[in-house]
């Protein structure tokens, strides 16, 4: 189980560090519904990364049985094509960052989310989990990883639940603080708010790139 484990640590890291969702987040908390919003979004993120991870598990567990010592081509190819998704998505966002003395601009979904009701904000958190290419691919490899990497059930739930911990930690642990300690939390998620927005397209570039040459490698490895 442990090679599993640390196969999809990066992948969970690569989730967690995306400045979108974060970005929503602390959007949402300084919003005037914020503990209501802010729950619900946290409540659809942590859905979609389960499903989408449970069922590429799945599908990767109908994958003929290899021996575990042997070459795995099929897993392997399904890397490499990953991790190249990944590198393609870190060129995109680098030619897509503001060039110098731009000010970097929020889309406009975010700009209306003062108004976002809780319904919306737990879909919002859904689709960014389960729909953002970025989180889609890495939530693939990981389900590649667990399905194909001839672990028992018990270990795959384990596996999953690592891999949701530690994907979701940067969404929950604002929200959970926020709910605790509101009136603390304002300045220092505003000040977060402001450096990721600034820094959104240099973070995801080199979070891609290290994690598509990992993915690939590990691909490599399982030829």
């Amino acid at each position: 189980m442990g090679p599993v484990i640390g196969e999809i640590l990066p992948l969970a890291l690569g989730i967690a560090i995306s400045p979108v969702p974060i970005i929503a987040a602390i959007l949402m908390l300084l919003s005037p519904q914020a503990k209501g919003v802010s729950v619900g979004f946290l409540a659809g993120w942590v859905v979609g990364i389960i499903v989408t991870v449970v069922i590429f598990t799945l599908l990767s567990g109908l994958v003929p049985d290899e021996n575990p010592d042997a070459s795995k081509p099929i897993a392997g190819t399904i890397r490499i094509l990953l991790g190249t998704g990944l590198l393609v998505l870190a060129a995109t966002q680098w030619r897509r960052r503001p060039v110098p003395g731009e000010k970097a601009a929020l889309p406009n979904w975010m700009a209306a989310i003062d108004t976002v009701t809780t319904g919306r904000a737990t879909f919002l958190g859904f689709l960014l989990a389960a729909a953002n290419p970025k989180n889609l691919l890495m939530a693939i490899g990981a389900g590649v990883a667990i399905g194909a990497g001839g672990l028992t059930r018990a270990e795959e739930a384990l596996a999953i639940a690592v891999f949701l911990l530690i994907a979701a930690s940067t969404v929950a642990i604002p929200v959970i603080a926020y709910v605790v300690a509101s009136r603390r939390m304002t300045p220092p998620l505003e000040s977060l708010r402001d450096w990721l927005v600034t820094n959104n397209a240099t973070v995801m570039t080199v979070l891609l790139l290290v994690l598509g040459m990992v993915v690939i490698g590990n691909g490599i490895g399982s030829l």
